[in-house]
């Protein structure tokens, strides 16, 4: 009796499982097959001074060919810049300190274990949500799937903002560590609406990122706390 009472809900768990391990194979595999070293000696140059800042040989940044405006980093810990990200540096667009803030942001992620657990619960939202539509299907059977899956994006979105301010913070301070400044990242945040147009419909509370006046007020406030003039 038991088990048939937790069944679906062992079931969920399993298949969270074999999600989350698809995914990490889906994703380096992915990742291997459209993504290139990065070659530019002024990023190059940027990268071994934040590396010299957090005390490591050197950071390695790879381009993954995609058009999307975006940064990655992977759950192995690798960093990547768009095929997209790096045309708008090469175009004049983004500036190489503005590009070295988004490598810097993306590094937050890798050593704050975001994106790591972001692939965990990657998997383990799909579990809860298949436990969360049987639940409440019994009571509202039409709209219950719809319900949960509206519930798990307000839950998910709130812990990536967090995750988004975290990175930040831990950008900030590195960037200021290696001699760049926090500067170039407010002013990339500037430019962001524009280089992603038409990204951002979501309400702001559904937003996996938080809004960018936000995301600079954070900053500012950590200048301050530091004492850092930019």
């Amino acid at each position: 009796m038991v088990i048939f009472k937790f069944g679906p809900i062992l079931l969920a768990l399993a298949y969270g499982l074999l999600m989350y391990k698809f995914s990490a194979w889906n994703t380096r595999r992915m990742l291997d097959q459209k993504s290139t070293r990065l070659a530019d000696p002024t990023l190059e140059q940027m990268n071994r001074d934040m590396a010299r800042a957090l005390d490591v040989p050197q950071i390695k940044v790879n381009i993954f060919e995609v058009d999307p405006v975006n940064g990655l980093a992977a759950p192995d810990g690798r960093i990547f810049i768009t095929r997209g990200f790096y045309n708008k540096y090469k175009a004049g667009d983004v500036t190489a300190e503005e590009l070295a803030s988004v490598i810097a942001h993306e590094l937050g992620h890798v050593a704050l274990g975001h994106s790591k657990r972001r692939m965990i619960d990657f998997s383990g939202q799909n579990a809860l949500r298949v436990v969360l539509s049987s639940l409440i299907g019994r009571f509202v059977p039409i709209v219950g799937p719809w319900l949960a899956g509206f519930i798990i994006s307000m839950l998910t979105a709130k812990l990536s903002r967090r995750d988004e301010y975290e990175a930040d913070a831990y950008a900030s301070a590195l960037l200021t560590k290696a001699g760049i400044g926090t500067a170039p990242q407010k002013s990339l945040f500037h430019k962001l609406d524009k280089l992603s147009a038409g990204m951002n419909s979501a309400p702001a509370w559904l937003l996996s990122h938080p809004k960018t006046s936000e995301r600079i007020a954070a900053i500012e406030e950590n200048e301050a706390k530091w004492g850092v003039s930019n």
